[in-house]
């Protein structure tokens, strides 16, 4: 979503101009012509990300008095002032009552964008460090997820009241829908909050190493056990141990977690004497535990020790309208981590975000976003920086040069010829228009039926750009039924 900026100021060319600024860069642009319209829409739902405050307004309360009105209401967006005196003390002022920044008007388009961006990033990391904060301290609560669907409201509603417990909880749901998400947010709205938080991918433990390093082990307890290791149970101890795919655990590993969820206590491998621990227990996983149940691949009696309370995290596609919200959140961190500017998408791109099934949930949209943020030029994310989904290339930044001979004419070879051929309007697409990936035999053989077209028909030619034997390309364009293309194209 594009940033908002509020310009407040009397004067409707001023407001005029600026907004033509901002518009360019990708901006969202409101209005406000007093200092109680400002106040109005910022303290009662309409909002904005910066605010441009022009200190002089006749008919109202000045830029100072709504400047310090809006911080007595709590109000923390980013204020720059605008004011036609530069004064020193019109400055402090203005800087005492809560202000980032300054213009001096006129103000030039350059300094306008800059000041802006720059109170947009201040922000922007003031709200990361809160974030990474609250990670790291165990904090983080059911506020911090972001989206406000209906199968989002649900999962919130039922984790904060899990969270007043020690109730075990089992959290269900495909791959990359945010589990771990929700378990650490389980964990920020308990009385456990401030306790450790112990994350624990049970798919990814080695199979020998399960019990040791679940429950821990005494020096000696095995070849390589050089010294005590306390066990991920002993870590958590006060805290919250998070199983995440715990449909995974071998059977005997499964034997005992019953008895340490039980009995609260853990037996290290090559130990005397169990160890007392007070953990909660949050678990998940992307099967079907109660198929797996039925299959024999997880014991019945842990699982109903585990699924006292279940959480059905949602896939991506059963909440598009929290996808503008999470491009937001993932275009504002990426920002900070990469040191980008990038202000949100624009209309097209978002529509084409949110038509999209997203197979690999939250997670594939992060890592999509990532992608596109790195390599874009624009303000705004465009559909050629996802060409994955959309099908549609970069633009070129030079027009291909064409060698010239002496006397100045271009050189008519096949080579030059070919590689200024007019390509048709969209590559070819690897998704289909659910967004499904195609199957390699559709991609290969667009894939050749496009080589023959832009290379009129020259076997060798095409072989050679396809990186395959004439052999093979004609068997493959006999397989494909595509001879006809080839007499067309020749």
């Amino acid at each position: 979503m594009a940033k908002t900026v509020l310009v407040v100021d009397d004067d409707p060319t001023q407001r005029r101009l600026i907004q033509a600024v901002l518009e360019r860069e990708g901006y969202a642009v409101v209005h406000a012509e007093n200092g109680g319209e400002a106040i109005d829409r910022l303290t009662k739902g309409g909002g904005a990300d910066v605010v441009l405050l022009d200190l002089v307004m006749p008919g109202g309360p000045s830029g100072l008095e709504t400047l310090a009105e809006l911080r007595t209401a709590g109000v923390s967006t980013p204020v720059i002032v605008l004011t036609a005196n530069g004064g020193i003390e019109t400055v402090v002022k203005a800087m005492q009552a809560g202000a980032q920044d300054f213009f001096i008007k006129p103000v030039g388009p350059e300094r306008l964008l800059v000041g802006v961006r720059n109170a947009l990033q201040m922000t922007q990391l003031t709200a990361e460090i809160g974030r990474l904060k609250k990670r790291s301290t165990g904090r983080t609560s059911f506020d911090d997820i972001v989206g406000d669907s209906p199968p989002m409201r649900m999962v919130k509603a039922l984790g904060a009241r899990a969270a007043k417990s020690s109730i075990p909880v089992l959290i269900t749901g495909e791959s990359g829908v945010g589990k771990e998400v929700i378990a650490r947010a389980l964990h920020g709205a308990s009385p456990r909050a401030g306790k450790p938080f112990v994350a624990v991918n049970c798919g990814a433990l080695p199979a020998n190493l399960v019990e040791s390093i679940l429950f821990g082990h005494e020096k000696g307890a095995f070849t390589g056990a050089h010294e005590k290791h306390a066990g991920k149970f002993v870590e958590a101890n006060g805290g919250t141990l998070f199983l995440d795919e715990i449909g995974e655990l071998p059977l005997d590993i499964q034997v005992k977690l019953l008895r340490a969820l039980q009995e609260g206590e853990v037996d290290p491998v090559g130990g005397k004497r169990p160890v007392k621990v007070d953990v909660r227990i949050v678990s998940a996983t992307n099967r079907d535990p109660a198929q797996q149940v039925k299959e024999g691949a997880f014991r019945e009696d842990l699982f109903y020790r585990l699924n006292v309370f279940p959480i059905e995290a949602p896939a991506l596609r059963e909440r598009r309208e929290d996808i503008p919200a999470l491009i937001d959140h993932f275009i504002t961190r990426f920002n900070i981590e990469e040191s980008k500017r990038i202000v949100g998408c624009s209309p097209e791109t978002m529509a084409l975000l949110q038509a999209y099934d997203w197979p690999g949930n939250v997670r594939q949209l992060e890592n999509t976003i990532y992608r596109a943020l790195v390599l874009a030029d624009s303000p705004l994310l465009q559909p050629h920086d996802f060409p994955a989904l959309s099908g549609v290339a970069a633009p070129l930044d030079a027009p291909v040069s064409i060698p010239e001979g002496p006397d100045g004419e271009a050189i008519a070879t096949q080579a030059t010829a070919t590689s200024t051929a007019a390509a048709p309007d969209s590559p070819v697409r690897i998704t289909d228009e659910r967004g499904h990936v195609r199957t390699l035999e559709e991609i290969e053989r667009d894939l050749i039926q496009h080589a023959i077209e832009v290379y009129s028909g020259h076997m060798s030619e095409i072989a050679r750009r396809l990186g395959i034997g004439r052999s093979t390309l004609y068997r493959k364009v006999r397989e494909q039924g595509l001879e006809d293309h080839i007499k067309e194209a020749g």
